[in-house]
């Protein structure tokens, strides 16, 4: 509640998942932004399962974290990318062919 609140989108993790699905694979031979090389390996790791679509605890149960760590990561990945929410992670994701 309180993020819908504060202006910032929420979408399911499921209508993401039919988004891929009706959008096909990522675009390829696509240059990596700079800021993408920004990130760490777990924020890389955690920022392409959240670009298909996987929830916070689909993610922490994937990588063996908890939840808050997993927002953590997302968090400083929006962050590092001048992102405001997952939402646009999705569309920047796809936009740079960074989900196959």
């Amino acid at each position: 509640m309180r993020t819908v609140h504060s202006g910032t989108a929420v979408v399911a993790a499921s209508a993401t998942r039919e988004l891929f699905e009706h959008f096909g694979a990522a675009g390829s031979g696509r240059e990596t932004p700079a800021e993408f090389a920004t990130l760490t390996d777990r924020e890389r790791e955690i920022f392409h399962h959240a670009a298909r679509g996987l929830s916070n605890t689909e993610i922490a149960r994937a990588e063996f974290l908890s939840e808050a760590t997993v927002k953590t990561h997302i968090s400083r990945t929006l962050g590092k990318l001048g992102l405001r929410d997952r939402v646009q992670l999705v569309v920047y994701a796809y936009e740079n062919g960074l989900v196959a």
